[in-house]
């Protein structure tokens, strides 16, 4: 099954289709609305089912990474799973896409998993068929997240797809040394100010195809300026966290990375494999690739999702039949 991405355009995800017209052809139904979490933020969210057939095999949760959001990239990526049989729902962060709050500002990572909780459970409550199975698919930052939700809910999700996962950000792309170590202080002074340079703009080092990294910078809600200096402090936390708690981690894992990726580095999803207690673990590193693989060329793309979603699809089987 071919991957959404190869029908957009430099300026349009859709390409030269409306969305209607895009979600028709996909025979797949979208739905959104804005919910207020309690600090009175409104945050937008959304799905895409499977339009019959096929039916609904399991709900899944996905989780943008930072400076995404849940439409643009993440939304092609969510109609291909819709289109595998499952029912996908997303939020954006507050700071990102359509939601309120600084723009990609995160001081803090709990609200965030707090947020991506609370929906995705009003979202399995309410609006997906009662007792199917539900999975994580994280990128980037959001696989950070995703981590945590699955520490916070270890008997709740049936397994996580991690994609370029943020478990320790590379040295090729961290500020320079001394500035990572006196984060703190610009943190501490002016957390807000954007003034963390790192080795290369995010788009630059994660998308290979350049009409592909054209199309990011596109999106209308994509910051392109510097890190907050308390954005860059509570990322790097993130990590020394989640690798302390490697063990602890009992979920069933695909973990796939893009081996030549210089802003999350491979070294940790492998020791994230290597540590987690899951029975269930698979990790897939693609020599060559980079950190966004849905900006890989349209070959490499397909095969790389479509593992993703034959594994889904296992998984989705084996938790009904157990």
């Amino acid at each position: 099954m071919a991957h959404p991405v190869a029908e957009a355009n430099e300026t349009s995800p859709f390409g030269s289709s409306t969305p209607e017209e895009f979600y028709a052809r996909h025979n797949v139904a979208h739905g959104s609305e804005y919910i207020t979490n309690p600090r009175g933020l409104n945050l937008f969210t959304q799905w895409w089912t499977p339009l019959p057939p096929p039916p609904i095999s399991a709900v899944l949760a996905v989780v943008h990474g930072y400076t995404g959001e849940s439409s643009w990239f993440v939304q092609l990526t969510s109609v291909f799973f819709a289109k595998a049989g499952f029912a996908v729902c997303a939020i954006d962060h507050q700071g990102h896409g359509f939601s309120d709050g600084l723009q990609a500002h995160i001081p803090d990572i709990a609200p965030l998993v707090d947020d991506c909780l609370s929906f995705f459970d009003d979202f399995r409550s309410h609006r997906a068929p009662p007792s199917l199975p539900a999975f994580l698919y994280a990128e980037s930052l959001g696989g950070a997240i995703a981590l945590l939700i699955a520490l916070r809910q270890p008997r709740s999700w049936a397994g996580a797809v991690l994609n370029g996962a943020m478990c320790g950000i590379s040295a090729k792309f961290k500020p320079p040394w001394p500035l990572e170590h006196l984060l703190f202080l610009a943190a501490a002074v002016v957390p807000t100010w954007r003034v963390v340079p790192t080795r290369g703009s995010i788009p630059d080092v994660s998308f290979k195809m350049e009409w592909k990294r054209r199309l990011a910078l596109a999106s209308p809600r994509r910051p392109t300026a510097r890190p907050r200096a308390a954005t860059a402090l509570e990322l790097l936390r993130v990590c020394r966290e989640l690798q302390e708690r490697f063990e602890e981690v009992e979920v069933p894992l695909l973990i796939v990375h893009g081996g030549d990726d210089v802003v999350c580095d491979p070294a940790c999803v492998e020791e994230l494999h290597r540590r987690a207690a899951s029975k269930d673990k698979t990790i897939r590193i693609h020599p060559g690739m980079w950190h966004q693989l849905v900006g890989e060329p349209d070959e490499s793309v397909d095969m790389v999702f479509g593992e993703m979603a034959e594994w889904l699809k296992t998984r989705a089987q084996r938790a009904q039949k157990s």
